[in-house]
């Protein structure tokens, strides 16, 4: 098993490379691609555990291959702070990333869970919150306000931070967010694919793209919503 890979697809727009290192996840988020990707069922990818000997394979990996200097992507079939189960593998992994001189980026929806490795994290590092505009929809994800929390503590500990607006659920109140971004957060931004939306993917692009010019946010649309944005058909 090699657990840091590229990425492909959509996914390569993110990062380098990437490691996922849980079985699945239990957010319950109702839009999540991972269960088609790794060929599970909700019920079976909703039952989390560390993947098998995955901070040995690690290990192996970067001193095998002799990974450094790259930012590595954590994770995107899996949160790195899934809901009650002990994170530890996640912070053994990142103390591996760091001591071989790797850059870690994060993206959770596990808010306060993830500050207890901050202490491992620095200046070279990205941690990320997704929000798609409608908690409701993530049952065992952790809350709007919890979320943000998180990533203002990673903020004042100087540790870059991004959020991730995808897929986008609720037009309406990422519009909002996107007033309020702290200037100094990255954003990315993308529509929601694989389920029906009544969301006119070509109007909301172009009002996200003028809130982030007009507040000189530091952003990023994906290909997808791109595609829609520059659609003629989308506006009709």
């Amino acid at each position: 098993m090699k657990p840091i890979y590229t990425p492909k697809g959509a996914a390569l727009e993110y990062g380098d490379l990437a490691l996922n290192i849980y079985t699945g996840c239990n957010h319950g988020c109702f839009y999540c691609f991972a269960p088609n990707v790794l060929h599970k069922t909700r019920e079976d990818f909703a039952i989390v555990e560390p993947r098998k000997n995955i901070v040995e394979e690690v290990r192996k990996q970067l001193e095998k291959e002799q990974i450094t200097g790259k930012l590595i992507h954590l994770c995107f079939t899996c949160d790195p702070y899934p809901a009650d189960i002990d994170t530890t593998p996640t912070r053994e992994i990142i103390k591996l990333l760091k001591a071989y001189g790797n850059h870690v980026q994060i993206l959770t929806k596990g808010g306060l869970r993830a500050e207890r490795d901050f202490d491992l994290l620095d200046e070279n590092d990205r941690f990320g919150i997704s929000y798609a505009g409608d908690t409701s929809q993530e049952p065992k994800a952790a809350d709007a306000v919890e979320r943000f929390s998180s990533l203002f503590a990673a903020h004042r500990k100087g540790i870059k931070t991004w959020i991730s607006f995808e897929p986008v659920i609720c037009a309406e109140n990422v519009l909002i967010e996107l007033e309020y971004v702290l200037r100094c957060v990255d954003v990315k931004i993308g529509k929601l694919n694989y389920h029906p939306s009544s969301i006119n993917w070509h109007d909301f692009g172009h009002a996200a793209e003028e809130i982030c010019k007009r507040r000189g946010l530091n952003y990023y649309i994906k290909d997808s919503l791109r595609a829609e944005m520059e659609s003629v058909h989308a506006k009709e």
